[in-house]
């Protein structure tokens, strides 16, 4: 009767529109005081969920993203992509997939990418005579290479839900080749669709023009190397290297770009404030909402549920896959992380599972998700800033959906695509 409390009341909440977070601490408040718990420890649990050192590592990179996106990174990671591979047919498709990997993999947010990326290419495209549902679907569904490909804040996320046994720095290894996976499949299909549409490459710009891009992205570029290679070197801690990424993006953005404003600087910091708040309030909420979880013993009771079902753990990836799909399309990621982590985890560790192998699945199936109506935000975002009703994009979305399920099931089902490399850099 507790976990109908604890869950049903979590979905009353949800459904009648009160935020994830909110909605996470009243029903685990709700259970505690149900099961004649104090609610002290209840308030307890809530803090101690966010009184993690390595959290404080999510407001740098995320205010370094910030910084990146009003500060003109992006618009010069599009050039360097557009003189690269825009000569392909349906050039400017592949461009919106590489630009996504490129600066994903610097800003670690799916959102940003889509405002930075979206807002300079999505007019270009139309402009060059590609339909407006193209434009948007390539830059919703290649804006989730910011999930995978390192720094990702939503890596420190699934650490803290794992209950941190797991390193960060692998999992940022973890991440490399699912992620340019991911971002080749999805170049693959752009390449396809624009084929059957009969969309023209650009005009190769000339080695010279391809050189000059290049060396104008890699001050941008560089914070990634920063990021990531400071952590593996160990000259930085997850925390560390982000304090260190958010003061180089800053520098090049005023001192070698010279392309941040005053009011730009400003918008910056307040969004990055509002996004960490809102990370940090769902962050300590799960805290007490997980604790009633392990409390009821959810994990070990899905755990005999999907055994009992059967054994074939061919199986019971593809139902946990599935299970994540669904959830990811009616509620927020990191909530999800959050939730699911501590369940699905257990599920994985007694199939043989890596937890970094485990944790790719997770942000891919969930990134997916953000891509998805009812309340994919990164689908409501593209649309926005494409100005296309979110029918439009749909209907035609789905070769890019296959795309990113086809690197979903080699990264499920192939353990050296996500280990590979952290096991050469352990070594």
């Amino acid at each position: 009767m507790g976990l109908f409390v604890l869950l049903g009341l979590f979905a009353l909440c949800v459904a009648i529109g009160v935020p994830v977070a909110f909605a996470l601490g009243i029903a685990a408040l709700s259970a505690f005081w149900f099961e004649g718990l104090p609610l002290m420890i209840g308030f307890q649990r809530i803090i101690s969920g966010i009184n993690v050192f390595a959290l404080m590592a999510i407001p740098f990179f995320i205010f370094a993203g910030e910084l990146m996106f009003h500060g003109g990174i992006a618009a010069r990671l599009v050039r360097f992509a557009s003189a690269a591979v825009g000569a392909v047919r349906g050039g400017l498709g592949i461009v919106n997939v590489f630009s996504s990997m490129l600066f994903g993999g610097i800003s670690g947010s799916a959102v940003a990418d889509i405002s930075a990326l979206g807002s300079i290419l999505i007019p270009v495209m139309k402009e060059k005579g590609y339909d407006a549902d193209y434009a948007v679907n390539v830059t919703v569904t290649s804006s989730i290479a910011g999930i995978v490909i390192p720094p990702s804040h939503n890596m420190i996320i699934f650490a803290i839900a794992a209950g941190g046994g797991i390193s960060i720095s692998q999992l940022f290894m973890a991440g490399v080749v699912p992620g340019i996976l991911m971002c080749l499949c999805l170049a693959v299909a752009a390449y396809l669709v624009a084929v059957k549409r009969g969309y023209k490459g650009e005009t190769f710009p000339g080695w010279t023009a391809l050189a000059l891009s290049f060396a104008a992205a890699i001050p941008g570029l560089f914070t990634a190397v920063i990021i990531v290679g400071g952590v593996l070197s160990g000259v930085f801690t997850v925390t560390e290297s982000g304090a260190f990424g958010a003061i180089y993006a800053f520098v090049v953005t005023l001192f070698i770009y010279r392309s941040i404003t005053w009011q730009n600087f400003r918008t910056a910091v307040r969004q990055s404030v509002q996004t960490t708040a809102m990370v940090m309030i769902l962050i300590a909420c799960a805290g007490a909402f997980a604790y009633m979880l392990t409390f009821y013993r959810v994990p070990d009771k899905t755990v005999a549920l999907l055994t009992g079902i059967t054994d074939n753990p061919i199986l019971i990836l593809l139902m946990i896959n599935v299970a994540l799909l669904l959830l990811g399309m009616i509620m927020d990621m990191a909530a999800l992380l959050l939730i699911c982590t501590p369940i699905f985890l257990p599920v994985a560790h007694s199939l043989g599972i890596d937890p970094l192998q485990f944790g790719m699945i997770m942000l891919v199936n969930l990134g997916l998700g953000l891509c998805t109506p009812p309340v994919g935000s990164c689908l409501f975002v593209g649309c926005a800033v494409g100005k296309l009703p979110m029918e439009k994009a749909v209907r035609t979305i789905w070769p890019f959906y296959l795309a990113i399920f086809a690197a979903l099931m080699m990264i499920t089902f192939i353990p050296a695509i996500s280990l590979t490399l952290p096991r050469l850099v352990a070594q």
